[in-house]
Parts: C-alpha cells; sequence; structure tokens
C-alpha cells in the first residue's frame, strides 16, 4: 500500500501507525467488499435507474453542482451517477461496477475513504453522542492545533462548509473594517456575496469586484477603483496552477496599504499542498483563512482561522451554525491531524500526483490520441481538452475502463493510490484515449 512510501515498507516498525491504519488500495477493498456482499444487494440496486429516481426528487438530480449528471460527464453523456461503497481508492457504483477513483470527493479526502483511524474516530464521537446542549471538548482541541498549526491562526470559527467558512470569513471582514466591497479572485461557492447567479440581488452583486487570476494590474486597478470602502482581498491562491510570487506579494501590499483584509481560500490548498496550505509553502500570511475538504478526509467541517483582532470581530456580528461544533467531524479532523504528525502525507501526495501525471502522460504520448493536454501540479492535476465532447468521449470511456477522472480541474491524489492503482488508472488511461484516437478516424 501507499503508506509503506511514508514508513519505508514497514509502518509498525518507524511509527505507532500499522499498517491495518493505511487507507485501503486495490487489494485490500476486493477483499473488503466480498465480505460485505451481504450488506449491499447490488443486483438489486441495479433494478433501479438512481440517475431517473434522483431527477424525480432533486431539482439537479444532485446537491452538489459538481455531482449533476451533465457536470460528471458532459452534456448528453451517460456514465455512473450514484455509488453505495467507497473504499481506499475504490468505489462501487449502484450497478456493482467498481472503479479506481482519481476525483476523491472533490479534493474532500486525501488519505482514502473510509480511512479506519478516521472512521474510529468518529465513530467513538458518534458513540458518546454527537451533540449536546454544550460545546463539545473537540471543538476546542483542534482549534488550539489548528492554531498550533497554521502561521495565521490565533483563532477559529468553525463552519460545515467551504462556501459557509468563506462567507464567514468575508462577513468577519466588512465587520472589523466597517467597509463593504471585496475583491475576489476565485470560485468560493454559492452564497450571495460571490455568486452572480439568477435570484441574487443587483444591490449585492455591486460589492464585489472579480479579478483575473495571477494579474498584478486587474487587482491593483481593482483595489484603486474600490478606494476607501475595501473591506477584503479574498484569494484562492492556486487556481490550476501555482501563482507568480509577484500576484500574491502585491496583494499583502495592497490590504496593508490600504486596511482591507487579506483572506487565503486554501480549501483545496490544505493539507494537500502542505498541511497549513499555500501559505506555508509561500510564506505570504493572509490575515484570514478558510479551511475544509481533506482537513476532515471527507467528514463535514470547515475552519476560517486568522488574526485575533480580526477574528474578534466575531463579537461585533452574527456567525452561528446549529451543528458547527458537532462532535463526529470534529473528530476526524483531529485524526487528520495525527497523520500529518506522524507522516509527512503532504509529501506523498505530491509523489503519488507527480506518478499519476506521468503514468498518464505516458499513456496518452502511446496513443497518439490529440487535443488534449495535461497540466496543474502533482496533488491536484487535470487534462485540459480542446473539445468537450472528446472528453465527454475519453471520461467515459474510461470509466468502462474502470477508472474515474474529472471532467475539468481537479484529480486528486490520496495516500491510497497504490501502486497497483496507479497501474489501473494508466490502463484505463490508455483504453480511453485509444477510444478517442479512434473516433477521430
Amino acid at each position: 500500500m501507499v503508506f509503506r512510501k511514508l514508513f519505508g515498507g514497514r509502518p509498525a516498525e518507524a511509527t505507532n501507525a500499522s499498517t491495518d491504519d493505511a487507507p485501503d488500495g486495490v487489494e485490500q477493498y476486493d477483499a473488503e467488499v466480498a465480505e460485505q456482499d451481504d450488506a449491499v444487494d447490488a443486483e438489486a440496486l441495479a433494478r433501479h435507474d438512481w440517475g431517473a429516481r434522483a431527477a424525480e426528487v432533486l431539482p439537479t438530480g444532485a446537491s452538489t453542482g459538481s455531482k449533476r449528471p451533465a457536470a460528471l460527464w458532459g452534456a448528453g453523456a451517460d456514465g455512473p451517477t450514484h455509488f453505495v461503497r467507497a473504499a481506499g481508492c475504490m468505489v462501487t457504483d449502484a450497478d456493482g461496477e467498481t472503479y479506481v477513483d482519481c476525483t476523491m470527493s472533490l479534493g474532500a479526502v486525501a488519505l482514502g475513504y473510509g480511512e479506519k483511524r478516521v472512521v474510529a474516530a468518529v465513530a467513538d464521537a458518534a458513540a458518546r453522542g454527537n451533540v449536546a446542549g454544550l460545546s463539545a471538548v473537540e471543538e476546542v482541541e483542534v482549534a488550539e492545533r489548528l492554531c498550533d498549526l497554521i502561521p495565521c491562526a490565533e483563532q477559529v470559527v468553525f463552519t460545515k462548509s467551504g462556501a459557509d467558512a468563506v462567507s464567514a470569513a468575508v462577513r468577519l471582514a466588512r465587520a472589523y473594517t466597517g467597509r463593504d466591497h471585496v475583491v475576489a479572485s476565485g470560485y468560493f461557492g454559492w452564497h450571495d456575496w460571490w455568486s452572480d447567479a439568477k435570484g441574487v440581488p443587483a444591490g449585492v452583486r455591486g460589492d464585489v469586484t472579480r479579478v483575473a487570476f495571477d494579474d498584478v494590474a486587474a487587482l491593483e486597478q481593482a483595489v484603486s477603483a474600490a478606494g476607501s470602502r475595501l473591506a477584503a482581498i479574498v484569494l484562492e491562491p492556486v487556481v490550476e496552477r501555482l501563482p507568480s510570487d509577484a500576484w500574491i506579494q502585491r496583494a499583502r501590499q495592497l490590504a496593508d496599504a490600504t486596511g482591507a483584509v487579506l483572506v487565503f481560500d486554501e480549501m483545496k490548498t490544505g493539507f494537500r499542498l502542505r498541511p497549513a496550505g499555500y501559505q506555508e509553502l509561500s510564506g505570504i500570511t493572509p490575515d484570514l483563512a478558510t479551511f475544509g475538504k481533506a482537513m476532515t478526509n471527507g467528514f463535514p467541517l470547515a475552519a476560517v482561522v486568522g488574526r485575533r483582532d480580526v477574528m474578534q470581530a466575531a463579537r461585533d456580528t452574527w456567525i452561528s451554525t446549529t451543528l458547527a461544533s458537532e462532535s463526529t467531524a470534529l473528530a476526524a479532523a483531529g485524526a487528520v491531524l495525527d497523520w500529518h504528525v506522524e507522516a509527512d502525507i503532504c509529501a506523498t501526495l505530491w509523489e503519488t500526483g507527480a506518478e499519476l501525471r506521468a503514468r498518464v502522460a505516458d499513456a496518452l504520448e502511446a496513443s497518439g490520441c490529440i487535443g488534449v493536454t495535461i497540466d496543474g501540479i502533482d496533488p491536484m492535476w487535470f487534462m485540459k481538452w480542446d473539445d468537450p465532447a472528446r472528453e465527454s468521449l475519453f471520461l467515459v470511456a474510461a470509466a468502462r475502463a474502470g477508472a474515474l477522472f474529472k471532467r475539468g480541474a481537479y484529480n486528486y491524489a490520496a495516500v491510497a493510490h497504490d501502486d497497483e492503482a496507479i497501474i489501473a488508472i494508466e490502463r484505463a488511461a490508455s483504453e480511453a484515449f485509444i477510444t478517442v484516437r479512434d473516433s477521430d478516424r
């Protein structure tokens, strides 16, 4: 399993983490599925058209936008839409077919699905009662650990999703500065402060200026235009590639010069590029940052962390949700933090991602398929196609060959991507590239 990359093949001798703790790869997944056939009746599930049933009761077919059928496969394409089991890097769909997964739940999972130590911590918290009329002690423990780990973190506010966390950061920045305008670059979820979707009031849309990633001149112009109204500069620091030093440094300088709050959205980068995200990698410290996704290996928790004086603005505004301190997700975060203390998880993600990219690139070159490039950074890479229809053809063909790839950005490396899984991914990519190549003839 891939954890031998961390512990030299003998985890029990190198650390108190045992091989039983490691995320499951292909081998162990097959054995565990065989043991649990009675729990999941795949034949019975296959008699139901889950996509059609979902469309009847869910207005878009899936509550997560990136899991809508058209988002998964492209318009008109037909691929699996629902799963019944996920373990390690393997997923079983409702028809009983299994796949090696490169999407890792949109980057929410970096160790592997159902990682045993995380699941054990969650089960223990659930057994003790995961909510009550008082706050869970885990809320304090995890907050303390985040403050010890993350450069900008002096205090923490927990929420349940990335969109919630970034919205809370914007609320804090506005309360702290007494201003209302935001300059933003990146994707920040569905909330009104950032979205330009139908249903968002025009007056709200006017309080944000969107700027292109890594464009210093556009950032300077937007900050200048906002003037004394500028509350925050909110950045997704990595979008398909690392930014230039000049862009990030200029954002820090502009925030300092204007008294605005600099916010990094570290949802994708935290516990992946480095445990503390891009700010640890770059050495540029924001005033606030948001974390989630890999922080809990797939359990619903996000955090706003930052300077004490800015975070104290939470006393002057209102940020609250009933289940923010629910203990199972906090327990998951604690288990993930333990893994990052015991092993260099992020180094393994870079190493594994580089190997995955190289194998897929080899398959692409050998196939002679054109119109696609491999891009991104090693822990979070993607395929850039020049034709959406050909991309859809590739994705469906790869699924039929046993691998799930992300449409657009990103494919995420996981510790559970062991050697056997990487070979299976290369094989599926090769078959799919050949399918696309042959369709051009």
